[in-house]
């Protein structure tokens, strides 16, 4: 827990050497009651002396701490709060409130140790109780600079030290990240998760030998973290044992068999090694546990198509664009609440109405040709004719909009118009080489004008596999830092 060096004791101390309106005896005694534990009494004497002096800030500040150790939060903010409207500035009420609002990550707590610091840079507490706040609001910038001003005394913290390596994890400083890690490891020997982290950081950094190092005591018969055994199948196959690498990796997907990133791994080492139909066997077993997980297919796909099996690759292609079509929208931020609600009708009734009166959005138009193709609508129809226009508006107004052309290579592809897919497809991957869904279309439309066994299409399947692992790796170093976040907490 991390300790506040502003305790009660600390609050109460010297109020009575900078006390001018009142007595010393009275703030002494009331300091001797609070020390004492007798609360009432003490409240009972702040109550007297502040009939006759109301505006003495010190004694409504002794109130307030006798309130909040007697655990009536609301009578000790008011006095608190009455103590900083008669002096503002006043350090032992600013910390009394930091304490009724720190220990629940009250937002309010913020601008009270700001000003607890703009009047003493040097508080190293106040700044490590900041840094924790401002992380746990999403702002490492400023949590790592009120961690560094917090000094030594956070390596003491074991919550403080995870807080602030999370947020140097977060803004890519992993060597700053490494020593802090391993200072966590010294603090809670007993613990995994810190070993883990650490690792995680390691083989990120393609340190992958030190990582195996970190690993190698986690890897006992009995162990049943499926994390675990992963990262060091990860770490193992890039030193060159596939064969460990294998052998965890499948004990990891026997632990947790509906964790599809286990099995895309599996797909990736045997891509990588030319074991295409182990993959695939793989990945088909991974399919009935978790049959609508858009990344199997994408996996599968993939490996069909090193096999040259196009039709296959194709098909798992199409339900990849079919189940991920959902998920596409809300990443761009359009309130469609009714998409979210599964009424896309009324979605695109709204859409359309938008698109009156705001003509020249490319946003917009996609939006409106995204909804009517996840309809699927006929090819002659006149729904697909208005999706089709409005993608190419959208891709007028906005070039650079890749997921419209990936709309309009999707549709060409339906009307069979090849050759225009691969023109948006390869105008999409100039813009964002790093997008998958043109480059799956890429492929399938290069298939279909009997470019197949072309240089470009192995490139492009080889550059596919890689874009997934890219994906793959992103989505896992997000999932991996859970540890972190959930040990982590305020106190």
């Amino acid at each position: 827990m991390l300790r506040v060096s502003s305790t009660v004791l600390i609050f109460i101390g010297g109020l009575a050497l900078a006390q001018a309106q009142q007595p010393r005896e009275s703030v002494s005694s009331i300091e001797s009651l609070i020390r004492s534990h007798e609360y009432d009494r003490a409240l009972q004497l702040t109550k007297e002396n502040l009939h006759q002096a109301p505006s003495d800030f010190r004694m409504w500040t002794l109130q307030g701490i006798a309130f909040s150790l007697k655990g009536n939060g609301a009578d000790a903010l008011t006095a608190f709060d009455k103590a900083l409207v008669l002096s503002p500035n006043y350090s032992p009420a600013l910390r009394g409130e930091v304490q009724l609002f720190y220990p629940t990550a009250d937002q309010r707590a913020i601008p009270l140790l700001e000003r607890i610091i703009k009047s003493d840079p040097g508080d190293k507490t106040a700044h490590e109780m900041l840094a924790m706040l401002d992380k746990r609001y999403g702002n490492c910038h400023a949590a790592i600079d009120h961690f560094v001003s917090g000094g030594d005394a956070i390596g003491v913290h074991p919550e403080s030290l995870e807080a602030y390596a999370y947020c140097l994890v977060h803004l890519e400083q992993f060597e700053k990240a490494v020593p802090l890690f391993e200072k966590l490891i010294g603090l809670l020997p007993k613990q995994t998760y810190p070993k883990y982290d650490l690792a995680v950081i390691l083989v990120t950094t393609k340190q992958n030998e030190a990582a195996i190092k970190i690993l190698e005591p986690l890897l006992t018969a009995d162990q049943q973290d499926p994390d675990i055994l992963s990262l060091a199948s990860q770490a193992y196959e890039a030193v060159g044992n596939t064969p460990k690498s294998v052998a965890l990796l499948r004990q990891a997907i026997v632990l947790s068999p509906a964790t599809a990133s286990y099995y895309v791994s599996f797909a990736a080492i045997s891509m990588e090694h030319d074991s295409f139909q182990v993959g695939i066997d793989m990945i088909n077993a991974g399919l009935q546990r978790i049959p609508r997980e858009s990344s199997l297919y994408l996996s599968r796909g993939l490996l069909y198509a090193q096999l040259a099996q196009f039709d296959n690759a194709e098909s798992d292609f199409k339900i990849v664009e079919q189940l991920d079509s959902a998920q596409s929208l809300s990443s761009y931020a359009v309130d469609l609440t009714e998409v979210q609600r599964n009424n896309p009708d009324e979605a695109l009734r709204r859409v359309r109405a938008q698109l009156k009166f705001h003509p020249g959005s490319a946003l917009l138009h996609f939006l409106f040709a995204e909804l009517i193709t996840n309809q699927a609508p006929a090819i002659e129809s006149v729904e697909f004719k208005e999706a089709m226009k409005s993608a190419l508006v959208a891709v007028r107004l906005k070039p650079d909009l890749v997921g419209a052309r990936d709309i309009l290579a999707s549709m060409y592809m339906r009307s069979g118009q090849y050759n225009l897919a691969i023109e948006q497809c390869r105008l999409a991957l100039k813009d964002s080489p790093s997008d998958e869904t043109a480059a799956y279309h890429l492929v399938i439309a290069l298939r279909h004008t009997k470019q197949s066994g072309s240089d470009e299409m192995k490139v492009l399947v080889k550059r596919l596999s890689e874009m997934h692992q890219e994906s793959l790796k992103r989505e896992t170093d997000r999932k991996r830092y859970r540890l972190i976040e959930e040990s982590s907490s305020v106190k």
